[in-house]
């Protein structure tokens, strides 16, 4: 038997009026995906448990079949994980987002323009980051450079450090006055942030960016903190090995922590263009070479809902659709018994421009026990008439397990 998890990260939505009522999934041209759908079963999972914030992080711990009220201890420990920095049991670690402000005199009183700095290319951030980890490291702060705008801070010895911090991605378009650093520890935090500014301001990278009609990466922004996550692994919890092909830390990170080897893809971005049909090819020849379980994960349709941009998504899903769930179909046949499980791990409104907590369709399809009572479309409605599961971390023993 084996096992492939689609993750089309942010990929559900809310009813477009530029789309006479449908969703971006439902209106977007999805065959393969429909196709698949005909023999499968269908319904939606909460995936984000009663007050804990809809994040990643959360999400896709319940969908790797972890209870996030047990397991969860922040996001950006995923993320060290994955970029292999080590973490003590007393260090506070921290996202640490390149971003776009604009450029009011008063740093409080700016505006979030970008919270990825217009997905900032690594070798461009790897100069940055380099320039505040010279001028900001210190024993208690180190910098780390991670991909694109996706950085990490380690505050060392920082475990029970109070800091109320907002995700940038969160207020897009927005003033940041309200969402500074809080807490009694936060006013550190924001010490890091201003200083941030002035390194970066007018460093010849930015100065590149802004005469290529780029936006500038003009200012660190601290989020998402956490402790070192313990988690029991896969092969523990169901007796299967596997990879995780994902180009974000922080997924890549929640595989390693499972137990499952990373799979680095050539072109792989974690942004909306990407290599997708060599994110496949990458998850089957996995599965071809002997392992049981393979969670395959797709940031595309994420980051245009967190732009608000409606033709970008339905591009997105077009392009998972023509590009991955093509593949896959073609590629079933090798397999005696194999299970797929297609779903996003929480919605990204276009209205919002950031995650929500409301439930999620999946599409679970089973080779040899095909559901003869299968739906015509994958999306949102259709999902909504299967089974629903309250609790989002019990979805991955019912797709492994069949109960």
């Amino acid at each position: 038997m084996k096992y492939l998890v689609i993750l089309t990260d942010g990929m559900s939505d809310e009813p477009q009026a530029q789309l006479n009522g449908l969703t971006p999934l439902q209106a977007a041209k999805t065959p393969h995906l429909d196709r698949l759908a005909r023999t499968a079963f269908i319904g939606k999972v909460k995936t984000i448990p009663e007050g804990f914030a809809p994040g990643s992080d959360v999400a896709n711990l319940s969908v790797m079949g972890y209870d996030p009220v047990k397991y969860y201890t922040g996001r950006s420990p995923l993320e060290a994980v994955s970029m292999g920095v080590n973490l003590n049991d007393d260090d506070l670690a921290l996202r640490c987002n390149l971003v776009t402000l604009s450029e009011e005199d008063s740093y409080d009183k700016q505006i979030m323009l970008d919270y990825s700095s217009g997905e900032i290319n690594t070798a461009h951030a790897h100069e940055l980051m380099q320039a505040v980890a010279n001028e900001l490291g210190e024993d208690s702060f180190h910098f780390h450079a991670g991909i694109s705008y996706r950085n990490l801070l380690v505050w060392k010895n920082g475990r029970g450090r109070d800091v109320q911090l907002t995700p940038p991605h969160d207020i897009s378009g927005q003033p940041i006055t309200n969402h500074l650093p809080g807490g009694a520890d936060g006013s550190a935090l924001l010490d890091l942030m201003k200083r941030s500014q002035l390194i970066l301001g007018d460093h010849p990278v930015n100065r590149q960016l802004k005469n290529s009609g780029h936006p500038p990466a003009n200012s660190i922004w601290l989020w998402g903190e956490g402790l070192r996550p313990v988690l029991p692994t896969f092969k523990e919890l169901y007796g299967l090995s596997g990879s995780v092909v994902a180009a974000v830390d922080l997924v890549k990170g929640l595989g390693i922590c499972a137990g499952l080897k990373p799979v680095t893809v050539e072109g792989a971005t974690g942004a909306v263009v990407t290599n997708f049909a060599g994110k496949i090819k990458a998850a089957l020849q996995c599965l071809h070479q002997g392992d049981d379980f393979v969670y395959l994960h797709i940031e595309s349709p994420d980051e245009a809902g967190h732009q608000g941009n409606l033709e970008t998504k339905i591009w997105s899903i077009e392009q998972i659709d023509q590009e991955v769930i093509s593949v896959l179909l073609d590629g079933l046949a090798d397999f005696e018994h194999i299970r797929v499980l297609v779903m996003p791990d929480h919605p990204t409104p276009l209205r919002i421009r950031t995650h929500s907590s409301e439930p999620v369709p999946y599409l679970l399809y089973d080779s040899q026990n095909p559901c003869s009572e299968g739906s015509q479309k994958y999306d949102e409605s259709t999902a909504a008439k299967g089974l629903y599961i309250a609790h989002g971390h019990q979805l991955m023993p019912y797709f492994i397990r069949g109960k």
